[in-house]
């Protein structure tokens, strides 16, 4: 377990899938989430009609009270556009630590755990955030066999580094449906299985960070795509995956509230219409440099995103009024470039 990082992706399951006709047995299941807690009000105003919860992943170890995350994830509940967005954070983003100086952005988490990571984003990118969820990866693996599989577009580029991962991750799973190890053989469309999803959603030698932050989010697509289509029989079936590992700071009606209107929003439409995805940095080589920049708090260089404070406007259209990051008018006119570092 040591080995693994803790991904995110299955909370989907419990804030957007869960459906009305199965309200008691959620009620009942909701006794079983960890809550969290965290003190953090948020300074930024709220905007009618827009959620913001953190998804979070760490790297931490069982032994350890302290630790990075891995991967974030802005889910942005949109009820005035009806869509949901998902918008990944770079871990080595370089910000202004409140308290600590200069670093990566998985490292606010490391000082301050919640609260620290979002007066972090706050501070730096204008995002109003108080509630998160974090959950234990082994989730991830249930709710996709409790969906028979998801359907996924594996690269050749992909498949070496997959394969790589799918040992470790077939040795973890305790599903009692995982049967005998089997590899991904060939590139293309195909269902995989839920340790070869966690495997993929592992991936990040042969590319880069950025890129495994879009594949989290493929994986995030294909599970709402699969729920779509799955038999309510099964629901029962998603929610004991997900519940037990789940610590959050949304109390059951709160949760209840955004699966309804999560609900309704991929119901209206196609996924393609109804999920919207970004990343922040814009990684351009224009509105952020990847390198070897400044110093962290130990006074160590190490190899950060710089990124263009001006931009924080771009995320902020997407989030808050619907503007596609690459339809911004912003990035039409660099004179207004300002690295941050």
């Amino acid at each position: 377990m040591s080995k693994f990082k803790k991904i995110i992706i299955c909370i989907i399951a419990l804030v957007l899938i869960i459906p009305l006709g199965v309200y008691g047995y959620v009620q009942y299941k909701l006794k079983d989430v960890t809550t969290g807690d965290t003190s953090y009000i948020s300074k930024i105003e709220e905007v009618d009609g827009i959620t913001n919860i953190l998804l979070l992943g760490t790297d931490g170890r069982p032994e350890e009270s302290a630790f990075r995350t891995d991967s974030m994830i802005i889910l942005t509940i949109d009820n005035n556009n009806k869509d949901i967005k998902l918008t990944s954070l770079a871990r080595d983003t370089y910000v202004e630590i409140p308290g600590k100086g200069k670093g990566k952005l998985n490292t606010a988490y490391f000082w301050g755990k919640e609260d620290l990571l979002f007066e972090t984003i706050e501070n730096e990118f204008g995002i109003g955030i108080d509630k998160y969820a974090i959950v234990d990866f082994t989730s991830l693996m249930d709710i996709i066999y409790a969906l028979d599989g998801v359907e996924l577009n594996v690269k050749e580029s992909e498949l070496e580094q997959l394969n790589k991962y799918i040992p470790e991750c077939y040795k973890f799973c305790k599903n009692a449906n995982k049967g005998e190890l089997q590899l991904v053989e060939k590139a293309g469309k195909q269902t995989l299985n839920g340790y070869q999803a966690l495997s993929y959603s592992r991936i990040r030698k042969g590319d880069s960070a950025i890129n495994r932050d879009e594949r989290q989010r493929k994986v995030i697509n294909a599970i709402i795509k699969k729920y779509k289509d799955t038999s309510i029989t099964k629901y029962p079936a998603l929610i004991d995956a997900v519940v037990p590992y789940v610590t959050t700071n949304l109390n059951s009606n709160e949760i209840l509230q955004l699966a309804y209107t999560g609900h309704n929003i991929i119901s209206g439409k196609s996924l393609k219409k109804a999920i919207k995805e970004a990343e922040f940095p814009i990684i351009d080589d224009v509105h952020s440099k990847g390198g070897m920049y400044g110093k962290n708090f130990y006074g160590n260089t190490e190899w950060v995103w710089i990124y263009d404070e001006n931009s924080t406007s771009v995320l902020r259209d997407f989030i808050y009024k619907d503007i596609p990051m690459n339809e911004n008018e912003y990035l039409n006119d660099n004179s207004q470039i300002s690295l941050k570092y």
